[in-house]
């Protein structure tokens, strides 16, 4: 164990604990996941602000920083140590979104560190310079989340401000891409780590969404409307125009918000949606408006299964029910079955890998109590007797898996397991406290 757990951190374990006495298994799995990104990955700076390495990365990515330190927002709300330090990693992601809206992944110093010489406007800032939708949307989630966490505003200050109007900017420069100046080049790489066509990506036709690079994998998009990154999208421009109107006073933000909202949705119901002949209606991973669409779906969040869990959707919707089951059968391509194990892998990892994140969105999203029952075993088998979830694990056998230092993946875990004690975040879709 790590540095000394903080008396609210404890006591939501103990209620763990209370709600699972019967199962030392699971009761031992959530305290070791739950405190692992506090354990471990968090970095106070001088300045107030919070640095978040993802585990086994020394960088701070936008998204997994979000992720990871979620469900201490439930501590958020009587504890003003972790308030503070949750509000420090929201401050920190929007000065880095102000540096360069484009990059996925920060060094905690301008150290000039990097995962690789790409080709692209890199500053010693940056890690990785991978422009996804995602990276852009949960900060945004964050911050509104931790306004109802806990009442608090002063985050929303100049530097939210600026950081908004840039994430606004750069989604609506996106809407046409032939027009942007982002390319991204890796050379010595797999396909996936690089994009196509000199490093602007494969064109694209105007749909009203907004155009992405990378997948919340990493991966580079075949085409370049990732339709689960816009359908977040449309959730946080929401919360962007609560926040403008109720606590920023800026009337004129909020109707931009509103109607980038509209485009970008408008987008997706017209151009993300294929006609199945076995499931019907469904969402399409991604498409490239000229009438190409790829089906499928990544573990990796935004995906299409978490739509209800993100608040694209309600769970019941029949679109997302047909596509759920799209994603939970074999013709989705990256959903395997195992000897141990069933669930939705990525092409990020191994063929017939899932991941634990995935099983954690099923869990969620989940319609009956017996299937979330089902995944809950699940976890338990596929640990591979660390107590840790991982990235992704062979379907037939758990003690072969990636990344054994992966906080994302245990803070959703420790979502999921405390959604089945009935606690949920404020403010977050799905939740019914």
């Amino acid at each position: 164990m790590g540095k000394q757990l903080p008396d609210s951190m404890e006591a939501m374990i103990a209620k763990v604990d209370e709600c699972f006495a019967d199962d030392e298994k699971l009761r031992t799995m959530f305290a070791n996941c739950f405190s692992n990104t506090y354990e471990t990955t968090i970095r106070p700076q001088d300045d107030g602000t919070t640095f978040v390495i993802t585990g086994d990365i020394p960088a701070m990515w936008l998204r997994d920083s979000a992720a990871q330190v979620r469900p201490y927002l439930l501590l958020a709300e009587t504890d003003p140590a972790m308030a503070d330090m949750i509000q420090g990693v929201i401050q920190k992601q929007m000065e880095f979104i102000i540096h360069d809206p484009y990059a996925n992944a920060f060094n905690e110093k301008a150290n000039g560190n990097r995962y690789h010489d790409d080709q692209t406007e890199m500053t010693p800032l940056l890690w990785e310079r991978k422009y996804e939708i995602d990276s852009l949307c949960y900060p945004i989630q964050l911050a509104y989340l931790f306004w109802k966490a806990t009442g608090r505003t002063d985050h929303f200050n100049d530097t939210f401000k600026t950081a908004a109007v840039a994430i606004f900017d750069t989604w609506k420069v996106e809407q046409n891409h032939a027009e942007s100046d982002y390319h991204f080049v890796r050379d010595n790489c797999p396909p996936q780590d690089t994009l196509s066509h000199d490093g602007y990506g494969a064109p694209v036709g105007y749909t009203g969404m907004t155009w992405s690079g990378f997948r919340p994998s990493d991966d580079a998009c075949k085409y370049g409307y990732l339709v689960p990154a816009n359908m977040f999208a449309v959730v946080v421009l929401d919360y962007l125009a609560d926040i403008a109107m109720d606590v920023l006073g800026d009337e004129a933000l909020a109707q931009n918000a509103r109607d980038l909202r509209e485009e970008i949705n408008g987008g997706i119901q017209q151009y993300g949606t294929v006609e199945h002949p076995d499931f019907g209606t469904i969402y399409a991973y991604e498409t490239d408006g000229l009438g190409n669409h790829v089906l499928m779906d990544d573990a990796n969040v935004p995906s299409l299964l978490s739509m209800p869990y993100l608040g694209y959707c309600d769970v019941n919707d029949p679109v997302y029910q047909n596509t759920r089951r799209f994603i939970l059968s074999d013709a989705n391509p990256y959903y395997y079955e195992g000897k141990v194990a069933a669930g939705v892998g990525s092409p990020h990892t191994p063929e017939r890998y899932i991941w634990h994140i995935a099983l954690s969105i099923q869990g969620m999203t989940a319609a009956t109590s017996e299937e979330k029952a089902q995944i809950l075993e699940t976890f338990k088998t596929t640990d591979g007797g660390t107590n840790f979830m991982h990235e992704g694990f062979d379907v037939d056998d758990p003690a072969q898996f990636t990344r054994p230092w992966f906080c994302w993946s245990n803070s959703m875990f420790s979502e999921f397991v405390l959604s089945q004690c009935g606690i949920r975040v404020k403010g977050s879709p799905l939740t019914d406290r």
